[in-house]
């Protein structure tokens, strides 16, 4: 039956099943579908956004309403962003049915999370709670975050796999290019591990939480794009030093060694022990160290300017991998 407690109502597996039926849905793996069933589970979610009651929250991927129930309890409102479409229709007929006077405060979107820029005329959103579907978690994330700079902080489920490596940080041996881009716009860490028997049907491994809180990026604007692709080439071939996994994104090993002397980065180094920092300055250098003449000899330098005179101000569109 649907529990009640001082948050507002929650709901249980019969519950669940029931929408699912409703709605004609069967959960697939292509959209990445994996239901809560345990109320308990929805609020160790919530209790862990840490969302104040003026919060205006994005939940990507809302299902058949577990989460929404909660996060209506807790915040001002929520925007839910649903790309299947039964599933988009029925939820705020579930809202209705179940938590009635909060039925006003839910907008929802139907749209692919992954590519969505407008959420309507509501309320810009300071928040995000997902359980995001497997499949696509890392570009969904990455992609809210660089669409939404509202999102001041948030948190959201994902495979135990893709939290470690959100959440990894330079050395370590999961490290790779969803640590670095994510830390890009927000501090990143794990808050937990949710066990496989709370989902509807069951995955095959565990989940975990991710938390995240904006911070200020490590460079100017202008420069995300260019570092991202610097991540992307660096650990395309992470077992490389720098100077041989940069060659073709510099152009030449030699351009790349120098890029990477010029960043005050040893070409020896390998990607995984560099942080995000340190991979928005070789993107910095690359800009100020000539391209290699015709012949592969250096062109000579067009200027001595240091790399930490200030640049001008661009604006530029990135759109995110997962792989690492």
């Amino acid at each position: 039956m649907t529990e009640h407690s001082t948050d507002g109502p929650l709901l249980g597996p019969a519950e669940i099943r029931e929408l699912a039926e409703q709605a004609g849905i069967r959960p697939t793996k292509t959209l990445g579908q994996n239901f809560v069933i345990d109320p308990n589970t929805i609020r160790r979610i919530v209790a862990a956004a840490h969302l104040g009651p003026e919060e205006h929250v994005l939940e990507v991927g809302p299902g058949l309403g577990s989460l929404t129930l909660g996060l209506l309890a807790a915040a001002s409102s929520v925007t839910a962003v649903e790309i299947d479409p039964p599933l988009a229709r029925q939820l705020p007929a579930t809202v209705a049915r179940f938590f009635p006077e909060a039925a006003d405060r839910l907008t929802v979107v139907e749209a692919d999370a992954a590519r969505v820029r407008d959420l309507g005329d509501g309320p810009e959103p300071t928040a995000l709670v997902a359980n995001l579907p497997y499949n696509v978690a890392v570009p969904v994330l990455l992609h809210i975050l660089e669409t939404f700079p509202t999102v001041r902080h948030g948190l959201v489920m994902v495979q135990d796999e893709v939290a470690d490596r959100l959440a990894a940080g330079p050395g370590s041996r999961v490290y790779g290019v969803p640590s670095v881009k994510a830390s890009w716009y927000a501090d990143v860490r794990k808050a937990g591990v949710i066990g496989k028997n709370v989902f509807w049907p069951a995955p095959k491994i565990a989940s975990g939480l991710v938390r995240l809180d904006r911070r200020e990026p490590p460079a100017d604007e202008s420069l995300r794009v260019p570092t991202f692709a610097v991540v992307d080439a660096a650990f395309a071939q992470r077992r490389k030093t720098l100077r041989a996994a940069l060659s073709g994104w510099a152009g030449s090993g030699a351009r790349a060694e120098r890029v990477l002397r010029a960043a005050g980065v040893e070409p020896t180094e390998r990607g995984e022990k560099l942080d995000v920092a340190d991979f928005a300055r070789i993107a910095e250098a690359d800009a100020a160290v000539p391209e290699d003449a015709p012949d592969g000899t250096a062109a000579p330098l067009a200027s001595t300017a240091p790399l930490d005179a200030p640049t001008p101000s661009f604006t530029s569109d990135e759109h995110p991998e997962e792989g690492a």
